[in-house]
């Protein structure tokens, strides 16, 4: 791939971020509860002080730093970052309406962050990694700005059975020919979820005593509608091809995404999905 190339799909995914943080701001709640097992294990794992500096990358909402803000007050500061600056909107909206203070928000890039070496005593990301061209660079950043002997948690997605919730709207999309089949070699939910990727990645980046372990997440519906309807202000990928086709086109698939969820679907119409993200905790 040409740095050109490179720089035209990067484009292209920043502008997908920013068309879909609309949708995530509207969900924020929905996605800090379902999302809130993670964040906790991520920020118990840094172990911060009060007085100390911690960065979250690809903060969406923001919510799992907000949690590590708490932990370093008085006297230290979370910085709020993400390469969408529509994403910043919705978490300085979400900061200034829960009371968060001691944060700075900042338009970073995993590949190439711009703060000083050694400058930080805490790195959170979750769910980011895996969608970015370079991730090896990602990680050998975040190994850079941390200060020696701390910490950094990330997030990826485990893997694609582990979590239908994610796999059947792209599915259906596929099957009826509006999506390519995925690539396993390019950027995706999935990209790090193959045993030992991840130890792999961070430990090429320098990385000690990496640990990751699975855990389990669920999310829950009160109808298959509306588990359609929040994929669709959630992803940037089924919700942006979605809109473009005809209203025949689109029922059709709205038929097919609630078919699919036939089995996780109780006879009172609620639905129920299973999950699972690999949290890893690794020492600069």
């Amino acid at each position: 791939m040409t740095e050109i190339e490179a720089d035209e799909l990067r484009a292209d995914s920043r502008a997908r971020w920013e068309r879909a943080s609309v949708g995530w701001g509207k969900r924020a709640d929905r996605i800090r509860d379902w999302g809130m097992p993670v964040s906790i294990a991520m920020v118990d794992a840094l172990a911060l002080q009060p007085g100390q500096t911690v960065l979250e990358l690809a903060a969406g909402p923001g919510d799992t730093g907000f949690l590590a803000a708490e932990l370093v007050a008085p006297g230290g500061k979370l910085i709020c970052s993400d390469g969408a600056e529509g994403m910043l909107d919705v978490a300085r909206r979400r900061a200034a309406s829960t009371g968060v203070r001691a944060v700075e928000f900042r338009q970073l890039e995993l590949e190439w962050i711009d703060l000083e070496t050694a400058s930080v005593d805490g790195v959170l990301c979750r769910w980011g990694l895996m969608l970015i061209l370079d991730p090896e660079t990602a990680a050998r950043e975040i190994r850079r700005i941390l200060r020696p002997g701390k910490r950094a948690t990330l997030a990826v997605w485990d893997a694609a059975e582990r979590n239908p919730w994610a796999t059947i709207p792209g599915r259906v999309m596929v099957s009826r020919g509006h999506l390519e089949p995925p690539d396993p070699e390019a950027p995706g939910m999935f990209a790090l979820a193959g045993p030992g990727a991840l130890e792999e990645l961070l430990g090429a980046a320098g990385f000690t005593d990496v640990v990751v372990r699975p855990l389990e997440l669920v999310r829950r519906y009160s109808a298959p509608m509306e588990f359609l309807t929040e994929t669709l202000d959630l992803s940037p990928v089924f919700g942006s091809e979605y809109t473009e086709l005809p209203a025949e086109e689109r029922e059709a698939i709205g038929a097919d995404v609630i078919g699919a969820l036939a089995p996780f679907t109780a006879p009172d119409g609620t639905v129920t999905l299973p999950g699972s993200s690999l949290v890893a905790v690794a020492t600069a």
